[in-house]
């Protein structure tokens, strides 16, 4: 991570002194790397040691980073990792155009890895990503959304860099087509219990130690799938309480609303699907040589049953 580290600031550089100040802003925020991390477990866990690997692992650093320049503009949030969001600090025009120049940069550092299929996998990812996006756009404040529908965008928006960061490793090793199947699908599951869980932790963590605020999934009139297993618990006054909250992306009643939610039985059910990705991956996991890399996949899979932040 080190040597990844050392890749993403000589990259960030830019002649435009607002680009690299954005970009040092965003970057030095830290974030728990994980995609990186992801790539550079399965690389060594596959034998495959060029440096490479850490160019590849700053490429998903940077697609990922970008992508959360993005999401702050049109989530209008305000806060990430306990600091003020680059839009709040920098103005949604630089966000945006920040965020355009880490996607192109990522993409002049992948033709330096020289191999196509790499290229295809991840201009598949940023483009299916963006898709994403948009259909989470499209199911703002829809109290009808359904379980397939919410996996349906985090598969598309978060669990695909996952899930390109995994398949990158074997494609690098010459591992082959099934090695590269058994690390997507670690790669997938591991990025949906990842999110799932994300979305558990708006509704019962902790505001201090998440680094961003409670509730905000519900102000931006994001259905997940809290709201969505304490829509099918409840009914009466609770459930038109939560339809309104979700069509009027209001927090008014946010305190009411979390009760409704913790009482409900909807974050134990959420946390089962968590669990059950995560034990996909597990699984996944298990197909891969065995060695100290492979170990720490599992448990890396097997911790997220315990994420925090």
């Amino acid at each position: 991570m080190a040597e990844v580290d050392k890749v993403i600031s000589t990259k960030l550089g830019s002649d435009v002194p607002l680009v690299s100040q954005v970009c040092e802003y965003i970057i030095s925020a830290g974030g728990k790397r994980l995609r990186p991390a992801l790539l550079l477990l399965l690389s060594n866990a596959l034998g495959y040691t060029h440096p490479h690997r850490h160019t590849l692992a700053a490429v998903v650093e940077f697609i990922h980073t970008a992508t959360l320049l993005h999401d702050d503009v049109v989530d209008e949030s305000t806060l990430r990792r306990g600091r003020d969001t680059a839009n709040q600090l920098f103005g949604n025009a630089a966000s945006v155009l920040v965020g355009d120049f880490l996607y192109s940069r990522a993409f002049q550092m992948m033709v330096e890895v020289g191999q196509m299929r790499v290229m295809e996998i991840l201009a598949e990812a940023t483009n299916t990503i963006a898709e994403g996006e948009v259909l989470q756009l499209m199911n703002m404040h829809d109290a009808n959304l359904t379980e397939d529908d919410y996996l349906k965008v985090i598969r598309s928006k978060t669990a695909k860099l996952f899930e390109a960061s995994a398949r990158l490793a074997p494609v690098m090793a010459n591992a082959g087509a099934d090695m590269e199947n058994i690390c997507a699908r670690y790669g997938q599951a591991l990025g949906t219990a990842f999110q799932v869980i994300d979305d558990i932790l708006d509704y019962e963590g902790d505001a201090a130690v998440l680094g961003k605020n409670l509730g905000d999934d519900l102000r931006e009139g994001k259905v997940t799938l809290p709201i969505i297993f304490a829509l099918q618990r409840t009914q009466g006054r609770d459930r038109t309480l939560l339809v309104n909250a979700i069509e009027n992306a209001s927090d008014n009643n946010l305190p009411e609303v979390l009760s409704i939610i913790q009482t409900s039985g909807a974050l134990e059910d959420a946390k089962h699907s968590a669990w059950q990705e995560a034990n996909r991956a597990v699984e996944a996991a298990k197909e891969l040589p065995v060695n100290t890399y492979s170990s720490a996949l599992i448990a890396l899979a097997a911790s997220l049953q315990h994420r925090e932040t």
